[in-house]
């Protein structure tokens, strides 16, 4: 506003925080180093840890909220707000909201009002308080209904990570006004993506004369590897000679997510370990399982599982070296993937089944039919999930493995788009959006008296005749 100084903001973020083992934790890391980088900009970072015995913690983390523990939720809402209430800078208050971190009193997962009731607390208090949603469900139930619909009540505003997102909450299954919703690409740690660097890591490796194919992050049923390992075995006894056969690898690397590994006393994990057996055993290929990456015999395995929890250096390493990442995930309607979105930012191609973030990222949202689809600009191949999968990556890598020049034109384009997403440029659409509410706030609050009307009037039907005209020419473009 005019007048007004420029504005240095404090921001407090309630999130999952590694050490935790937690993609939404990595984002708010990543958030937060990119944030750090604004020094004119941010007085300090400060996280509020969602805690399942995880700990310890280091700054920027200062509070830990237990998970489980229903009035640690309510201790340190109210520790938020003192803090906020007692630093000479305004505090914006950023929640990475997702049901599966969100316990009812009972300690039934996706069921709680938690993340709410911060919202609430920071509107009570008069504070800045936004709302990164990382789930967004196009058919929900009434319990995840209503609390979208609180969030965006008490909140100053809901971030998204894609344009379809907010298609889906504006649409009647939630009726949030647009003027509550933000889009903010999801950030990428950007890697240059020369053929040097390729050749580097690769030779560091001893896989320079290897096409490498991979799958990294946390292991579960929904990432469907037991499809994609399928699906390249059918690729090599099809596609490839017994020498060519030597020269490509499928690196499957991370572990399975430890809350996942201890549901049900083991249950579903075993569960799963059954089904990956089952897909070597029908994949027909020659696999093994390593803790680290030194001495692994490439040329004579198929499938190397990496068995390890990434940290960021190695992670961006393979990022490097990889000539292909497969994302065969099952939930179509993921709005987010950090795995997608570097690489993407890394330059190179993604096979991907047909979720919300890879349609909007690879296919830029327009309408995809079934089969395998080589995306809009070329940036990345999508295929159809599940069974289906199987035949169609099989078909992709044959794609990219044999038509190099096509795929070195496919890296191109998704650096391309990779250069937008950069953290700083996220983290920079964040602090001008939280600018923007805030500043919005004050317009309100400062407005004159309020009019309601009293009486019938002919002007009233004109303007609705004029919303409606707005409405159709709206829906027109």
């Amino acid at each position: 506003m005019e007048g007004r100084g420029k504005m240095v903001w404090n921001i407090r973020i309630v999130s999952t925080y590694p050490p935790r083992r937690c993609g939404i934790g990595t984002f708010s890391k990543d958030l937060s180093n990119a944030l750090s980088q604004f020094t004119g900009e941010v007085g300090h970072i400060r996280i509020a840890a969602i805690d399942n015995g995880h700990g310890p913690y280091n700054i920027p983390v200062d509070l830990v909220i237990d998970q489980y523990h229903p009035p640690s939720w309510k201790n340190i809402t109210r520790e938020i707000i003192v803090r906020a209430k007692e630093s000479n800078n305004p505090t914006a208050i950023v929640l990475q909201h997702e049901f599966g971190l969100d316990p009812d009193d009972e300690g039934q997962d996706g069921l709680g009002q938690n993340f709410v009731n911060i919202a609430k607390a920071s509107r009570e208090h008069n504070l800045t308080c936004l709302v990164y949603l990382h789930t967004v469900l196009e058919k929900p139930n009434d319990h995840q209904r209503q609390t979208i619909i609180d969030l965006a009540e008490y909140s100053d505003g809901l971030i998204v990570t894609t344009e379809s997102a907010i298609n889906i909450l504006e649409s009647p299954s939630y009726g949030i006004g647009h003027f509550k919703l933000k889009h903010i690409d999801h950030g990428i740690r950007m890697h240059q993506p020369t053929q040097f660097d390729r050749f580097r890591i690769k030779a560091e490796y001893g896989i320079n004369d290897m096409f490498l194919a991979t799958t990294l992050g946390l292991l579960s049923p929904d990432k469907g590897v037991q499809y994609s390992i399928r699906a390249y075995g059918k690729f090599i006894h099809e596609s490839c000679t017994p020498n060519q056969r030597k020269h490509v690898v499928y690196l499957i690397g991370g572990q399975c997510h430890p809350e996942f590994v201890k549901a049900e006393g083991g249950k579903y994990y075993r569960d799963f370990m059954g089904q990956i057996d089952h897909a070597l055993k029908e994949a027909n290929v020659k696999s093994c399982r390593v803790s680290n990456i030194d001495n692994v015999d490439w040329h004579g395995n198929d499938i190397v599982f990496l068995d390890t929890f990434f940290v960021e250096s190695m992670l961006l390493q393979l990022y490097g070296a990889a000539n292909v990442m497969l994302l065969p995930y099952l939930n179509m309607e993921q709005i987010s993937s950090g795995i997608l979105a570097d690489t993407v930012g890394s330059g190179r191609v993604a096979i991907a089944t047909k979720f919300r973030y890879a349609l909007e990222l690879i296919h830029s949202n327009k309408t995809c039919p079934p089969g395998v689809v080589v995306g809009r600009f070329a940036r990345g191949i999508l295929v159809d999930p599940g069974e289906d999968s199987v035949n169609q990556i099989a078909q992709a890598l044959d794609f990219v493995v044999f038509e190099e020049n096509k795929r070195l034109r496919m890296e191109k384009q998704a650096h391309q788009r990779g250069y937008q997403m950069r953290w700083a440029n996220s983290a920079w659409a964040l602090l001008q959006y939280i600018d923007f509410v805030s500043e919005e706030r004050e317009i309100t609050t400062g407005r004159g008296m309020k009019f309601l009307r009293k009486k019938p009037s002919a002007l009233m039907l004109k303007t609705k005749r004029m919303r409606q005209g707005l409405e159709n020419e709206k829906s027109t473009t």
